[in-house]
């Protein structure tokens, strides 16, 4: 429920804070009093787009703020799914409008985007103005106020959830299908393809293995004369420093016996020498093991080959890489030798799936069947209460010729306000005034069964009077009984019918025009509906007839 308007630096208005209160308001006011002023603030903070004209003052920002008592309308869900502060039940929506175009929204001053302001706000307030008379005329609206009327939201939203998986099968369905024509055009090059990979019986870390080898034998005779040449100078007869070092050792040896402080370099003579001894047996035994063999140097060089050629025509760069290519070959030849049967089982889960969908679409229409028969014979009911004692309305339920996201048919309002005139769509029928009334009754009907804080009537009683203007002022008291309603009206029938009565008004200084509203009481209430009934001029008729109209509610 809206419980506070607050307008800073906004059109014609520098502050204005407004009080609402439950049950049924009227605002009031003369054209051009700026009814739209304010009902275009409030449009901002349930998410419409901001025009920077709108600046009163353009050295400063405009900041329209709602007050809202949610408490008993179940949102917390919403705002722990937006990840926002649910206050106890309070709310606040802002909005800020700089003079550079830019605008900035905001639900318990957290930031958050247009669309998840315009999200809440659809929650909370219905703004119903002539042009939203238009939507009488759509189907989808249509179809929406039958199912709220017939209370099918839990069956609808299982049904939706039913056709995507459905959707979903048949989607995933066309596109292997349309693989496997894919798959079929190169089944036979990607088998050659496995096929030389097999065949190659490659293994992880070959590569690497053979590419030394190679190397190895690419230069086996100079790696053999090299080895062969510090042998010698290792342990050669002929200056080699295994001898040379053997007779170091000797001499030193022979100094002992007359200078024993030797001893400590005599012996790391000798291990220097066993060190040495090792490391040329080790050399010579390297040299025995190279092999000059040019027949293995082609085979390495030929399984090198293979394997480049292979990764260039991959265009990988190692051995396990063609090995994960080998793999997903593998695994795409698996998929087209088991796609007959994933086809197979993928039109069995869909035809599974569509006769789930027709037997909840059948619960659907019958229940949508219930909904229209009551719908329309309590709708000619209100109706007729607001001068179309001959009106005919009817809810026709069109099948549709294959089933979609919304169920098995479509609806039609069909509708005639003479005893002579066939049933046809009402939104070629009707005239504007008659689609207004429709709608009004339209409104009230589900008022009872919507989870709705607040509505508010745009002067969708424009081109009434007498008693159907009070009987259109009294469904909408009906409606207050289950929701917060405000009307804007021009008739005093509409307004005197409000527990709560505004009145919206211009007021020039010496520099600018000013609009203003307030809440009237008693005598200036009075005033006000004997203003709107006789003109400018009060006469004591007006204010007798003003009192009457009031009644109870003064």
């Amino acid at each position: 429920m809206l419980k506070k308007l607050s307008i800073r630096n906004y059109a014609l208005i520098d502050a204005l804070d407004i009080d609402f209160y439950s049950g049924f308001s009227s605002i009031t006011g003369e054209t051009g009093a700026g009814k739209s002023i304010i009902l275009g603030a409030l449009s901002l903070i349930l998410g419409q787009r901001a025009d920077f004209r709108v600046i009163k003052d353009e050295s400063r920002k405009a900041i329209i703020e709602g007050f809202f008592d949610i408490s008993d309308y179940h949102l917390r869900s919403f705002f722990e799914e937006q990840d926002l502060e649910y206050e106890d039940g309070a709310c606040i929506l802002r909005r800020e409008i700089l003079s550079s175009g830019k605008s900035r929204a905001f639900i318990n001053d957290t930031p958050v985007s247009l669309a998840q302001l315009k999200d809440l706000g659809e929650r909370l307030i219905d703004i119903h103005s002539q042009y939203q008379n238009l939507l009488l005329g759509n189907d989808k609206f249509q179809l929406h106020v039958i199912d709220v009327w017939g209370h099918n939201n839990d069956l609808l939203l299982q049904y939706k959830s039913d056709f995507q998986n459905y959707k979903l099968a048949k989607k995933k369905l066309l596109k292997l299908q349309e693989e496997r024509v894919e798959w079929k055009k190169e089944e036979d090059y990607l088998r050659f393809q496995l096929s030389q990979l097999v065949d190659a019986q490659l293994k992880e870390g070959e590569q690497e293995i053979l590419e030394q080898e190679q190397k190895i034998l690419s230069h086996a005779e100079e790696i053999k004369g090299e080895l062969y040449t510090i042998s010698q100078l290792a342990s050669g007869d002929e200056g080699g420093i295994l001898p040379i070092l053997k007779t170091l050792i000797s001499r030193a040896q022979g100094l002992l016996r007359i200078y024993p402080d030797l001893g400590e370099l005599t012996g790391r003579l000798q291990s220097l020498y066993i060190e040495l001894k090792d490391i040329s047996a080790e050399i010579s035994g390297k040299e025995d093991s190279i092999c000059i063999d040019s027949e293995r140097l082609v085979q390495v060089q030929d399984r090198l080959d293979m394997i480049y050629r292979l990764q260039q025509k991959h265009q990988v760069q190692t051995i396990e890489e063609l090995l994960e290519v080998q793999s997903q070959l593998e695994s795409k030849l698996e998929r087209i030798d088991t796609s007959d049967e994933e086809i197979y089982a993928l039109e069995k889960e869909i035809a599974d799936r569509y006769i789930l969908l027709l037997e909840i679409s059948v619960k659907l229409t019958e229940s949508r069947k219930l909904a229209a028969a009551e719908f329309s014979r309590l709708l000619e009911e209100k109706a007729r209460l607001l001068g179309m004692p001959n009106l005919r309305f009817e809810v026709e339920l069109v099948p549709r010729p294959e089933i979609d996201e919304m169920g098995a048919e479509q609806i039609c309002f069909l509708f005639s306000a003479n005893k002579n005139q066939s049933m046809q769509p009402v939104a070629e029928v009707a005239s504007g005034g008659e689609i207004s009334r429709l709608m009004l009754c339209l409104k009230a009907l589900i008022a009872h069964v919507t989870v709705l804080p607040t509505i508010i009537f745009d002067e969708v009683d424009t081109g009434v009077s007498g008693e159907v203007a009070d009987k259109m002022g009294d469904i909408m008291q009906e409606m207050s009984q289950y929701m917060q309603v405000i009307s804007i009206t021009h008739l005093p029938q509409v307004a005197s019918k409000g527990r709560h009565h505004y009145r919206v008004y211009k007021q020039d200084t010496e520099i600018s025009t000013q609009t203003h509203i307030e809440e009237l009481k008693d005598r200036k209430r009075i005033e006000e509906i004997a203003r709107m009934l006789s003109g400018a001029k009060l006469t004591d008729e007006a204010m007798n007839n003003a009192r009457v109209l009031l009644g109870k509610n003064i």
